[in-house]
């Protein structure tokens, strides 16, 4: 170690008696379409256009021109339940109908054939609010036939519409199995994921109506679903506030065997489909800080701004930790007491919650679930209040009331950086020696990040900083050779050498990584070179004579291995009887040429593209051998 490291129809005319004009009969039947013509959510163009402005749309000679502005930016889609007014004129003028006429807005689903195509296709494009004038050719209308006695054939017609509002109908799975029609929109963007508890309040009914569960208030976490698969993954798609009716088709619900009466709940038959009231009134964030599901965070009031603890920070918490059992086994900052400090990433507490600390905002309270692999492993351990069992999983309520993290790079001056990156060096050794080598490594490269990219380094200021940066990269170096990782190891010495091509510990650490890489002739380069530079250098002469020790045992390992596949050729050969046909000649033949292949090759062959090719070459032959 170095010291230095996205038309009216039928609806209208059936209702009020009126034109005798079935416009979605004359889409779906007189012009040969049906839904699945109908099955896109938007044309190719959506434009945005200006008041007074008209615009072609799609490639269908459709024409919308705006007549007044809508509101956000959202556009009904596919399955979606509009509520518009209209007017529908010929291009001369001549009204032929209007749902002010009638006296209420048409509602209609999009997607399914309801309403003429030019309908679907325009609406598409508009926002809650918006007026505008479409003009539909008459391909995209009643074609042909018309639709008597006042639409007359091939006529392009002119429709004003309003949409006034929708109510969206989602396909979850996209399958048809769950459809999600919002009845009240939520707030904010964010959904629960997979960990997060939610609670929420639902009515599950069968399609006659029958109601099988109901609840005013549960608590659970998404994945698991509580009541039917359908709920774990319509939630993922909800915002808090938001109501919605889902329509479950059996396979997220209870399928083919249905579900017996189970406490307050009724009996589900099999292959039944559900209708089902949901609201998401909240829920809590669960966050997996390891990735591994050993250290979950549920924040149960969330903190203020963006930022967070980085490496080094102090932190002021209030924390009180548990056992399953509910032992509290350690409480600080409550009570009056003075608030728990500590700097994070610096072992003064467990590894599970100095992460989890390391994720929280000012002001966040949470609860953390540590399972012992990240807390006080397996044997017990005497905490302020109780002894820890082995093997336990504890659990803590943390308050981060405040934190004062360490200068930035950014608010410092040349000589603060070079002063700070010498006392991130000297945190490193310190970690380094106690075996620490993550923690190390971090402090070295932080040290790194303060000298980098200087520029406005004097010459004195820069000599200091390349040393520091030599030195600190050597000592990653030495960490990722102790943490088995190698190439990074490698890149970093071949950093230094690149700047100082004769770095004995660069060599030397560098020819460390190959022998481990199995690159051994490109070990044996550079410990050669670093005995040249220093040929007193006891480090270097032991590596030498390491590597000379791994290319015998690698050499022996290269003879038993010629020596088994050799030996296997001739049990081969042996078991063949005197005077076997040409056949078995050559394979004597093939056999013999292998040998010779296989011979003079050596081990850094191998593990590169021979070994393989050799497999295959043997196996070819000895099925071609054993088949005939």
């Amino acid at each position: 170690m170095d010291d230095d490291f996205q038309i009216p129809g039928a609806g209208y005319d059936a209702a009020y008696g009126g034109m005798g004009m079935d416009m979605g009969m004359g889409m779906g039947m007189g012009m040969g379409m049906g839904m699945d013509d109908l099955e896109t959510d938007l044309p190719e163009e959506n434009p945005t256009l200006k008041i007074g402005e008209e615009r072609e749309i799609g490639n269908n000679n459709l024409r919308k021109k705006l007549l007044k502005e809508g509101e956000g930016w959202e556009n009904p889609t596919s399955r979606d339940e509009v509520e518009v007014h209209y007017v529908g004129s010929l291009l001369d003028g001549t009204q032929f109908d209007s749902s002010h006429d009638h006296g209420t807005p048409f509602k209609f689903k999009l997607g399914e054939g309801h309403v003429i195509e030019g309908w679907e296709e325009g609406i598409k494009t508009m926002k809650k609010g918006e007026k505008a004038l479409f003009t539909i050719p008459p391909e995209l209308a009643y074609g042909e036939s018309g639709s008597p006695p006042k639409i007359p054939p091939n006529a392009t017609l002119q429709f004003e519409v309003e949409l006034l509002s929708w109510i969206s109908v989602k396909d979850i799975c996209k399958d048809g199995g769950i459809l999600k029609k919002v009845l009240t929109e939520g707030e904010g963007w964010q959904n629960p994921k997979d960990l997060d508890e939610v609670f929420v309040k639902y009515e599950a009914r069968l399609e006659d109506g029958t109601l099988v569960s109901k609840s005013d208030g549960v608590e659970f976490t998404v994945t698991d679903g509580y009541f039917c698969p359908a709920l774990s993954k319509a939630l993922k798609t909800m915002k808090k506030g938001e109501k919605v009716l889902l329509t479950v088709k059996p396979t997220y619900g209870f399928g083919k065997n249905g579900r017996s009466t189970t406490g307050d709940d009724c009996d589900v038959p099999p292959n039944a489909n559900l209708e089902i009231n949901l609201e998401l009134v909240s829920w809590k964030t669960v966050s997996d800080i390891t990735n591994d599901k050993k250290v979950l965070k549920k924040i149960l009031l969330e903190g203020d701004g963006y930022d967070r603890p980085s490496d080094g920070a102090t932190v002021h918490l209030k924390l009180i930790g548990k056992l399953q059992d509910g032992t509290v086994f350690e409480k600080k900052g409550h009570n009056e007491e003075p608030l728990f400090e500590f700097r994070v990433d610096e072992d003064k507490v467990i590894e599970g919650l100095d992460r989890a600390v390391k994720t929280m905002k000012k002001g966040e309270i949470a609860f953390v679930t540590i399972k012992s692999e990240y807390a006080f492993g397996p044997s017990e351990s005497q905490q302020d209040l109780a002894v820890v069992p082995g093997n336990s999983t504890v659990y803590y309520e943390v308050e981060m009331v405040s934190f004062v993290k360490e200068k930035e790079s950014w608010e410092m001056s040349a000589q603060e950086k070079i002063e700070a990156a010498a006392k991130k060096k000297e945190e490193g050794n310190a970690w380094f020696k106690a075996g620490k080598y993550q923690r190390a490594s971090k402090r070295y490269e932080k040290a790194v990040s303060f000298i980098e990219y200087e520029s406005s380094f004097n010459e004195e200021e820069k000599k200091q900083a390349e040393v520091l940066k030599i030195t600190c990269n050597l000592n990653i170096a030495a960490c990722k050779l102790k943490l088995k990782d190698y190439k990074e190891a490698e890149r970093l010495c071949t950093e230094v050498l690149e700047i100082d091509s004769k770095n004995v510990k660069a060599l030397y650490r560098r020819a460390q990584a190959y022998i481990h890489l199995v690159e051994l002739d490109l070990a044996e380069v550079d410990i050669k070179k670093a005995i040249e530079i220093d040929p007193d250098n006891r480090d270097v002469k032991l590596g030498y004579k390491f590597l000379k020790d791994k290319v015998k045992e690698y050499n022996r390992k290269d003879a038993q291995f010629y020596g088994n596949i050799i030996a296997k050729m001739s049990k081969l050969e042996q078991a063949k009887s005197v005077g076997a046909d040409a056949k078995h000649g050559k394979m004597t033949m093939a056999i013999d040429r292998l040998k010779n292949i296989i011979a003079p090759v050596s081990r850094e062959q191998i593990k590169g593209w021979f070994l393989p090719l050799v497999m295959v070459i043997l196996a070819i032959v000895l099925y071609s051998y054993f088949k005939n």
